[in-house]
């Protein structure tokens, strides 16, 4: 029983990290390569984690497993957040088909510190001529 489960989790972590590579290949934007590879990437190197843990069923292996596991769900995100912050602010363009740029106009390019919806309506409001 424990031979399925090894043999489930390591195909699917195999399968999504092969889904990252080809994704990373395909997308057509950094934006959307940082995306892939968080997401996909994550998930699978997750599942390779735990098929080494159902194989060696050890306390000491399943601990530092976990503990890996843990640690990459909470610095996969801040580094593609980083990532795709810088990459926004050197310029890198958006996909031409993308729809929307909802970080347009928000950024103080000189700081690099971000508007929020409040500041910018406070702002405007202050720019309009009162009557």
């Amino acid at each position: 029983m424990i031979d399925i489960l090894i043999y489930i989790t390591s195909s699917l972590g195999a399968l999504f990290v092969l889904l990252a590579a080809i994704g990373t290949l395909r997308m057509p934007d950094q934006y959307l390569r940082i995306s892939v590879n968080t997401k996909a990437a994550t998930l699978g190197v997750g599942l390779l984690l735990i098929s080494a843990a159902f194989f060696f069923l050890e306390t000491s292996v399943t601990t530092r497993v976990l503990a890996v596991i843990i640690f990459i769900l909470i610095t996969a995100p801040v580094g593609a957040h980083l990532i795709g912050r810088t990459s926004y602010f050197l310029g890198n363009k958006l996909w031409g088909k993308s729809i929307t740029d909802d970080l347009k106009d928000k950024y103080n390019k000189s700081t690099h510190e971000l508007r929020g919806h409040e500041e910018k309506d406070e702002n405007e409001e202050e720019s309009e001529p009162k009557s």
